[in-house]
């Protein structure tokens, strides 16, 4: 027995090793499994260890439940049970985990277990639940807690879906027979390893006979050759999958595949018609689109592109022909001007060739055709053409009115020959230098000419058809004035020249040089001398270097700017025209105060000093009165320009309307009436028509005003309506000599009360008699505004000599 311990003790341990290694759902239903009771320990390392057998305490059935039941009672699991539960009700089990009470449930007293829901497996394949037994009375466990599955059994209740589809697959027209379109893939959520229910096979529903379906592979392939696409260009296939490997009772889904035949160059291009016409107007600008045409092809996009060319024909480089890349047209273009009594017909031969041409259907070609074009030229009426396009021509500055110049000629280009007039577009010749002879086209001067101002002339010419004036044709004649001698030379800018008073004999103060307006085909050629008598002066010489300068030097020293400040000194520049022309320039020649280098300080007059009798004080007095009488001149100057005469308007021109007044106080509505202005007018005056009415009138007043007591009683018996009048030419003077009144002819009133008013009126136009007892002391306390009519109507007071 010792020496057989230790081989014991290690088939014992590989037994424990291999008890988690067996799977408990490959038994049968009444197959019984053990369960350890306790955890697994951990085996020790040492060989003499004692390791005994763990009693197996559990036992209980291989779970599954099938999916989806339908019954009305719960689905019987399975049952656990203990060894230690001898049937007495002393045990209880107890079911924890995964749907433990929600999904499954057991009874504590026999361990049955039963699923009370719907399960589905392709939700979850399986549950892992825990058992254990405890003491009913205790709740003290009476064996070790054990883990078991219950696997969730397939049925086949799930259909194959193409998660891809629907397909859409092309494949080149004409193809072969087989040739592979697309490959379908269905899947199906049922358990793979568990029956037939996931096995699918492909069958072809709709689409036969052009195309067919692997069963197994799903690859979807063309059942016919050569289909053309130009025949039919799209298909629509339906696909079925079935499970249970397509058996009776299999589930099944489908799916839809557009087939589209791409297109391969399998049609060359064709023209629709042997001969093609056009017209053209001879008329048409080169570069224009003579005509388009196009030769048919069934294929499209590249397969279609084609070239055209020009393979033969008449006038020879008049046409050429481009591809439109659009529209696969081929365009005819003018490359020549057409002349319809030239030429009127051309014929052409005009070849469209395929662009890319696949080899393997070369059979099928030529890929490529030709067709006749005939270009048909129209007559138009065109205007009239010039022999050249650009005449030049030359002409003298010193030619006379009527010379002529040149000739310009034109001809009707139509088989018409229209006479042609001639003229001149006078906007290129707006100061009319030039007239052209309407029938000969000779140009000729029409006034003269200077080629100073304008040397050459850029005129337009129309040249016009007599029976059709619409038709113009346009010339150009470059005139060039040629050159004379008509131009002194001057000096060539304006010389400061100074001399110093120290400057010795020979000293060169000024170089001066000369321009002339002509321009002699060799150059310029000044000559400088000093003019008669300046040339046999003392003081200064002239010196010419040759070279169109000239130097001016002294002759002499000790000059003194208090004996003469300036000197002037005629300078004669003869040109080398012909015949040469001069002029005489003076040079001033100022005479300056310099330092030792030669450097003008001071140069004119010296200022004179006072004389001595005559004082810095009196001088200033004396433009003092000056300034005063200029001051005194200008304010006379100014107030007779304010004294300005009223604008009188003649009664038979008195235009002025009534005037209304709207802001007098009194009467209220009453004042909001119209004023006759014929109470206003002086009737009675006859009025000059000469007198200016831009000045102040000088009419006088018919009467003074009175300035003593007696005048003043006197004044108050004259007539009312005179009165009135008085005053107003009285106001209407000091507007006038107030330099702040408004202007004469604006509207000034005088604020009369109306007859509304409390005060009633002031005016004496309604008074009763001249004489009115009514007394008019309260005036005076009315203020500045009232002190007139105070001074008219008041009481006098004979001890102060004043109005009350």
């Amino acid at each position: 027995m010792s020496s057989c311990g230790p081989l014991m003790s290690y088939i014992i341990r590989l037994v424990i090793l291999l008890l988690p290694l067996v799977d408990p759902g490959c038994g049968e239903l009444s197959s019984r499994v053990g369960a350890t009771t306790t955890p697994p320990q951990k085996v020790s390392e040492s060989p003499l260890e004692n390791l005994q057998r763990q009693k197996r305490n559990w036992v209980w059935n291989q779970f599954f439940v099938l999916e989806e039941y339908t019954g009305t009672d719960p689905l019987y699991v399975g049952k656990l049970h203990s060894d230690v539960d001898k049937g007495d009700g002393n045990v209880k089990y107890v079911l924890t985990g995964e749907g433990a009470s929600s999904i499954f449930t057991i009874d504590e007293n026999t361990g049955d277990i039963h699923a009370t829901k719907r399960l589905d497996r392709e939700e979850q394949g399986y549950y892992t639940l825990r058992a254990q037994a405890v003491d009913r009375e205790t709740n003290i466990p009476v064996e070790a807690e054990s883990e078991f599955i219950v696997k969730v059994q397939d049925i086949n209740d799930n259909e194959p879906k193409f998660p891809d589809g629907p397909y859409i697959a092309g494949v080149p027209e004409m193809s072969p027979l087989g040739t592979t379109v697309v490959q379908v893939a269905a899947t199906d959520a049922d358990d793979p390893t568990y029956g037939h229910s996931a096995r699918v096979v492909y069958s072809i529903i709709h689409g036969q006979p052009y195309f067919s379906v692997e069963p197994k592979t799903g690859i979807v392939r063309t059942a016919l050759p050569n289909m053309d696409r130009e025949t039919r260009d799209q298909y629509v296939l339906v696909i079925q999958a079935k499970d249970m490997m397509g058996q009776m009772g299999g589930l099944s889904g489908t799916t839809s595949v557009t087939v589209t035949l791409t297109d391969v160059n399998d049609n060359p291009p064709r023209f629709s018609r042997k001969i093609y016409q056009y017209s053209v107007l001879e008329s048409v600008p080169v570069a224009s689109v003579v005509a388009r045409l196009k030769a048919a092809d069934a294929d499209i996009g590249s397969n279609a592109e084609m070239d055209y060319r020009i393979v033969d024909g008449d006038g020879p480089g008049m046409f050429n022909i481009t591809t439109d890349e659009e529209t696969q047209e081929g365009i005819i273009i003018l490359q020549k001007p057409l002349d319809y009594e030239t030429k009127n017909t051309f014929s052409l031969r005009i070849e469209a060739t395929n662009r890319n041409i696949d080899p393997q259907f070369l059979t099928y070609g030529p890929f490529s055709d030709v067709t006749a074009i005939k270009v048909i030229v129209e007559d138009v009426n065109e205007p009239p053409v010039f022999s050249n396009p650009v005449y030049k021509m030359t002409v003298s500055e010193a030619a006379k009115v009527g010379d002529i110049i040149g000739t310009v000629t034109a001809h009707d280009p139509d088989t018409a020959n229209s006479v042609i007039r001639y003229s001149i577009d006078r906007n290129t010749d707006l100061e009319r230098y030039f007239n052209v002879d309407a029938t000969s086209g000779i140009i000729s001067t029409a006034k003269p000419l200077d080629r100073e101002i304008n040397s050459v002339h850029n005129i337009t010419i129309f040249a016009m058809e007599s029976q059709d004036p619409s038709q113009v044709g346009k010339g150009i004649a470059i005139i060039t004035v040629m050159d004379i001698n008509d131009n002194a030379p001057v000096f060539a800018i304006e010389y400061e020249t100074r001399v110093c008073e120290n400057a010795p004999p020979g000293k060169v103060i000024q170089t001066i040089s000369a321009v002339d307006k002509d321009e002699p085909p060799s150059g310029h050629r000044f000559y400088f001398s000093l003019a008669l008598p300046a040339g046999s002066n003392h003081n200064f010489t002239l010196r010419d270097n040759r070279d169109n300068t000239a130097s001016v030097l002294t002759k002499r020293a000790g000059f003194r700017r208090r004996e003469q400040a300036m000197y002037q000194l005629p300078v004669l520049i003869v040109d080398s025209g012909s015949p040469a022309l001069s002029s005489t320039n003076t040079l001033f020649v100022r005479v300056c105060d310099c330092d030792g280098d030669g450097v003008p300080q001071a140069c004119g007059a010296v200022a004179y000093t006072l004389p001595a009798g005559l004082s810095t004080g009196a001088l200033m007095a004396i433009l003092g009165c000056i300034f005063t009488l200029l001051v005194l001149v200008l304010l006379i100057v100014t107030v007779r320009r304010r004294r300005k005469e009223p604008l009188i308007l003649e009664d038979e021109r008195d235009v002025r309307e009534n005037i209304v007044r709207y802001d007098d106080e009194g009467g209220g509505e009453e004042d909001t009436e119209a004023f006759d202005m014929v109470a206003l007018r002086n009737l009675n005056i006859m009025r000059d028509p000469k007198v200016r009415r831009d000045v102040t009138p000088e009419t006088p007043t018919f009467f003074s005003y009175p300035h003593s007591t007696a005048s003043r009683a006197a004044y108050k018996t004259l007539p009312d309506n005179v009165l009135f009048r008085e005053f107003i030419w009285d106001r209407l003077k000091e507007a006038d000599v107030d330099p702040t009144a408004p202007p004469y002819d604006s509207l000034q009133t005088y604020a009369f009360e109306g007859n509304g008013s409390v005060a009633e009126s002031l005016s004496s136009l309604e008074s009763l008699s001249s004489d009115s007892e009514q007394s008019y002391d309260y005036l005076s306390n009315w203020g500045p505004r009232f002190k007139k009519l105070a001074d008219l109507y008041g009481t006098m007071d004979s001890s102060s000599n004043v109005f009350s």
